[in-house]
């Protein structure tokens, strides 16, 4: 399984359109608009790196609006 937190930097004025493309693609469990040098923080779970890389590459970043993402890959840790 392999989590994943992406941050996204939007164009102004395009935050909810964003948002509401990218609560509807698969494999996000959840979608939240941010302050700071990041819009939006996406929570996203897949059983392999290579549904994440084309979760990004055919997916979020297709998005009209998404200017630029930053990938945070959170392995599953036993603590």
């Amino acid at each position: 399984m392999t989590n994943a937190y992406i941050l996204a930097k939007l164009e102004a004025g395009m935050d909810q359109e964003v948002l509401n493309q990218v609560r509807k693609l698969e494999g996000v469990k959840t979608a939240t608009p941010t302050y700071g040098i990041y819009d939006l923080l996406v929570e996203v779970s897949f059983d392999t790196m290579e549904d994440l890389d084309k979760f990004m590459f055919q997916g979020i970043r297709r998005i009209g609006g998404v200017k630029e993402t930053a990938t945070l890959i959170a392995p599953k840790v036993r603590m």
